[in-house]
């Protein structure tokens, strides 16, 4: 669903570009000819900027993460019970972009004193080691490393997470989930 909101975001503001520089002709022609200003497509090129600041800031400050794509999802490291119990940790893949594309790494908290509530606390493209290892009963160190580059971080279950692209961060849905939010 995203992905259809982008490109449809990148057309209009394409045909919105366009109109904007066909408008900037018919202003210099009215002008230079005495003819009426051209109010439609001034009004076309402002709901066409309408359009795509609506599905930018859509995008950008009412995200979650419900967009995971679970079709394919694929189970990571086997879950990791906290020490006393409270906690589990898992981690799931999700493939994107077919033979050239890549994989994303997410970790799920099931807290079991809450009816096992499901949180997401971590999203990153994954790399080639991949560990969770909780430091303490609320803290967990989740290892996402590569030759090149390294995406590892400790969080505190309860209050942290992270997004290595900042969309949790800034989600207007997801600021009462979380009191700090880490990214790359």
């Amino acid at each position: 669903m995203a992905i259809i909101l982008i490109l449809f975001g990148l057309l209009i503001s394409f045909v919105t570009v366009i109109i904007f520089l066909i408008l900037l002709v018919r202003i210099i022609i009215s002008f230079i000819k005495k003819k009426p200003f051209p109010k439609k497509l001034l009004i076309a090129m402002l709901v066409g900027i309408g359009v795509v600041t609506s599905i930018y800031v859509y995008e950008v400050y009412f995200f979650t993460f419900a967009d995971i794509d679970r079709e394919y999802i694929q189970n990571g490291p086997d879950p990791v019970l906290s020490p006393t119990g409270e906690f589990t940790a898992n981690a799931y893949f999700e493939p994107y972009g077919g033979a050239v594309g890549g994989v994303n790494m997410w970790v799920e908290i099931t807290k079991h004193n809450d009816n096992d509530n499901i949180k997401i606390i971590y999203y990153s493209d994954a790399n080639d080691n991949i560990l969770l290892d909780w430091v303490d009963e609320k803290t967990l160190f989740i290892t996402n490393a590569g030759p090149y580059k390294s995406n590892s971080i400790k969080l505190d279950v309860g209050h942290e997470i992270y997004h290595d692209r900042g969309l949790a961060c800034r989600s207007w849905f997801m600021k009462d989930e979380y009191e700090t939010c880490y990214r790359k």
